[in-house]
């Protein structure tokens, strides 16, 4: 085979894995970035039947489905997460990987369409709550199979290929913010939006279905594949997590770090330059979610050209400690509203700067330690190591959601 062949199967695999790292979180990036229509759906009166009459009860028990939505939304997409994936990690190879990532990917896709054709359909606020959080529950559930399948194929190559992965996740929350940008400047309704935001789900996910499809028909891919199926007839597939658990613990952390902070304080950060502008009602779309997704983006992506430090090296895990200063730096930026701490960085200058470290450090530090992680076992079992890295990656999610309320809380 000519190098230029070579080349070429190497690009469609590593595009293949952009594009299925993409479908796996785009879909529920633009989930969640639609909260606002959700939440007005528990609202707004005009889309559900109410009596002239309507009991005062009744409309507590709308504004209860309000306030409670985020808090439940949450409970509803970490549980499933962290199980799903925990038992992904252990009961992979009971079922195939076919039907693992072919079945996650038509089920989310399904949940999605449903989700856009509800857009239409007017529903009382208690079942549309209801449907809402069932919804979520199953993307979140087979979101955590389809990403846990994905690490662990990614595990079977060499260690630059799970980079594609955390690029294409880290595009997807780039697409989300901008799309919510787009929104804001064009004075969409909020379910003309919402709808443009769950059909393009749907298309990114048939996207990936095609990409999957292709992708055991590339060679490259199937050398590997083969490699491995030929290897564990002999060979117990076990993995001693002793090997892996500095850079298990390393992802842990810094997503416990970043979840923590990100945006549960950093979405309350008010501008002080803004003065009433139009800039008071960009400033967290642009300097929190969209700032923070392409800086993100840009550390995942740089470590297809650069991977450093080595995976033994002590700079690593020391490197992901250090982040830990990020929490009050952030507590200490212009945190509305607060009751304990002083505003000590009062510019916006001092948030964005932060920001561009914070995210940037996010994204190159956590896709190192997946790249690195199932390469740190014998090669029959780095399937294996990559479901419970990516494990503890959701367990960091987690882990970081639970503290945010915390963190805000010591503001």
């Amino acid at each position: 085979m000519t190098k230029s062949n070579l080349d070429t199967l190497y690009s469609g695999v590593w595009l293949i894995f952009f594009l299925l790292g993409l479908g796996t979180l785009l879909p529920w990036n633009f989930f969640i970035t639609a909260t606002v229509y959700f939440t007005s759906r528990l609202k707004d009166a005009s889309l559900f039947n109410s009596s002239a009459n309507q009991t005062e009860m009744g409309g507590d028990q709308h504004n209860i489905l309000q306030s409670k939505f985020n808090n439940v939304m949450t409970l509803c997409a970490m549980l499933p997460l962290l199980i799903c994936t925990c038992l992904n990690s252990f009961l992979h190879t009971l079922i195939s990987q076919r039907l693992r990532v072919m079945g996650s990917l038509l089920i989310i896709m399904l949940v999605f369409i449903v989700t856009a054709v509800l857009v239409k359909v007017p529903l009382e606020p208690l079942p549309f709550f209801s449907i809402t959080m069932v919804k979520i529950v199953i993307i979140n559930s087979f979101g955590a199979i389809l990403q846990g399948s994905l690490f662990g194929m990614a595990g079977l190559l060499p260690a630059s290929y799970t980079t594609p992965i955390m690029s294409g996740q880290g595009l997807a929350g780039t697409f989300a913010a901008f799309a919510m940008i787009c929104a804001i400047a064009s004075g969409s309704e909020l379910h003309d939006a919402a709808f443009g935001y769950f059909i393009t789900a749907c298309f990114v996910i048939f996207l990936s279905i095609i990409s999957y499809i292709v992708l055991p028909k590339l060679e490259f891919f199937q050398f590997y594949q083969d490699r491995n199926k030929k290897q564990k007839p002999n060979q117990e597939n076990s993995v001693n997590l002793m090997t892996i658990w500095l850079l298990a613990f390393s992802v842990c952390f810094t997503f416990t770090v970043t979840i923590g902070t990100f945006p549960a304080i950093t979405a309350d950060t008010t501008s002080t330059i803004a003065d009433g502008g139009s800039w008071d009602l960009y400033f967290i779309p642009v300097s929190c979610f969209l700032l923070f997704n392409l800086c993100d983006w840009a550390g995942r992506s740089l470590t297809a050209i650069c991977m450093w430090p080595q995976k033994d090296s002590v700079l690593l895990p020391l490197a992901i400690l250090c982040r830990l200063a990020f929490v009050p730096l952030f507590m200490l930026c212009n945190v509305q509203p607060r009751l304990h701490l002083p505003v000590f960085f009062h510019h916006d200058g001092f948030f964005i700067v932060f920001m561009i470290f914070f995210a940037f450090s996010n994204g190159y530090l956590a896709s190192l330690c997946m790249c690195y992680g199932p390469k740190n076992v014998l090669p029959h079992e780095a399937e294996t190591a990559g479901a419970i890295m990516a494990f503890f990656l959701c367990l960091g999610l987690a882990s970081g959601a639970a503290l945010s309320f915390l963190f805000r809380a010591l503001v």
